[in-house]
């Protein structure tokens, strides 16, 4: 048990996905996972621990927990889940905002980099602009994943934002001006803790909604629209 996880030793499996919304964790773990036990619901942040079979007829363990909104709530849990409950791999499934025309709603983005203006462990590095990316065994064998299902999938730089209503029109103009696909608020501080920690991770994202057309998913179709992100996170885990 820590300050904010309330599992016990052992319950956590070593692959943890990571929603940001603590519902679509139970969402996702009653869909996705053979006998579910929800295993911390401290502060109203759910997680669950149970088995997924994957195309093979093999069993894997896997956590599905909640991490909050924005890097700081992110950095408390995967700090936590990766030094008290030995978590090896952990993605993130979650929404973003399309910043190129050629990316669209519903399509998935799965992030090689992440540009920020801030994260958590900026004191740490002080003056050196560290560069986080993802773990390239998990990028590829997602991006397999994805294309084995026809989903629509795009494979590059995102932005991690630290707020979500942002006032600066002119960053996001030049995210868009150098190729950056989506917006969202978490991944940055992720591959950060990943390569502190020498474990592996990967974020694999939703589109939602649009900055440029300001086209948004409805509420009602973001679940069926979720599962092929969920699905290509957990065939990346265990390919």
């Amino acid at each position: 048990m820590t300050v904010h996880i309330g599992a016990s030793p052992g319950d956590i499996a070593e692959t943890v996905l990571m929603p940001g919304d603590p519902l679509r964790a139970r969402w996702a773990a009653e869909r996705f996972l053979k006998d579910p036990v929800c295993v911390n619901e401290v502060r109203g942040m759910l997680g669950y621990t149970g088995t997924w079979t994957g195309a093979d007829g093999r069993s894997h363990r896997v956590t599905i927990h909640g991490s909050g909104m924005g890097m700081p709530s992110l950095s408390i849990y995967a700090n936590e889940l990766i030094r008290d409950y030995g978590a090896k791999t952990l993605i993130r499934i979650g929404s973003a905002g399309a910043m190129q025309e050629a990316v669209k709603v519903r399509d998935v983005v799965l992030a090689m980099t992440s540009s920020t203006l801030s994260t958590p462990s900026r004191g740490v590095f002080r003056e050196l602009n560290f560069a986080p990316c993802a773990d390239y065994g998990l990028l590829a064998a997602a991006h397999a994943a994805a294309q084995s299902k026809a989903s629509r999938v795009h494979v590059g730089g995102i932005y991690s934002s630290d707020v979500f209503y942002d006032e600066r029109p002119d960053l996001n103009e030049q995210m868009t001006r150098h190729g950056i696909l989506a917006v969202e608020m978490e991944t940055a501080e992720l591959y950060i803790l990943a390569a502190r920690y020498k474990v592996r991770a990967l974020s694999v994202l939703t589109i939602s909604d649009h900055l440029l057309t300001g086209e948004a998913l409805p509420s009602a179709d973001r679940q069926s629209s979720f599962s092929d992100m969920v699905e290509i996170a957990l065939e990346a885990a265990f390919a």
